[in-house]
């Protein structure tokens, strides 16, 4: 009886992982890690959702900040060049891409906020390897112009 109960729970904690690992990779839906184009440090982690059909967006934790970010902006930096409702608010739980609808194989036709220079741009999604990179390209005009990044999903 003990053997049983023990194989039962084994068996259920296998499953359960499995299920937990098992993201769905068919969509930008999940948290991405945010990857420095120059250091190829991750600068922060941002928690994409869909909500009636729409993606969005949040910074949930910036890493990697240097001293020098530190002492200018401090321990918790806020989007000073940001306009309306989000000037000189925390970049930590702010929206930065919002109105992202699926067409064909990318998602497109939002908008995306660099809080460091406080621009928004139009941004296309494309998913990559399977799912597991997330390549953001903002940009103003046509999508030939502009810049783009590689995110990371994070497990």
């Amino acid at each position: 009886m003990k053997h049983a109960v023990r194989l039962a729970l084994a068996l259920g904690l296998l499953l359960g992982a499995g299920a937990v690992s098992a993201a769905d990779t068919s969509t930008p839906v999940g948290t991405w890690k945010q990857v420095d184009d120059v250091t190829g440090k991750v600068k922060s982690i941002i928690q994409i959702s869909e909500t009636n059909g729409t993606l969005e967006g949040k910074v949930m934790q910036l890493l990697n900040r240097s001293p020098e970010a530190i002492a200018r902006d401090g321990e918790h930096p806020k989007c000073a060049k940001c306009d309306g409702e989000r000037k000189d608010q925390p970049i930590e739980g702010m929206t930065i891409l919002w109105g992202v609808s699926k067409d064909g194989d990318v998602w497109d036709g939002g908008k995306i906020l660099d809080p460091k220079n406080g621009k928004v741009y139009k941004v296309k999604l494309t998913l990559e390897d399977g799912g597991q990179k997330l390549d953001v390209h903002g940009y103003i005009g046509f999508a030939l112009l502009g810049r783009s990044q590689t995110w990371e999903r994070q497990q």
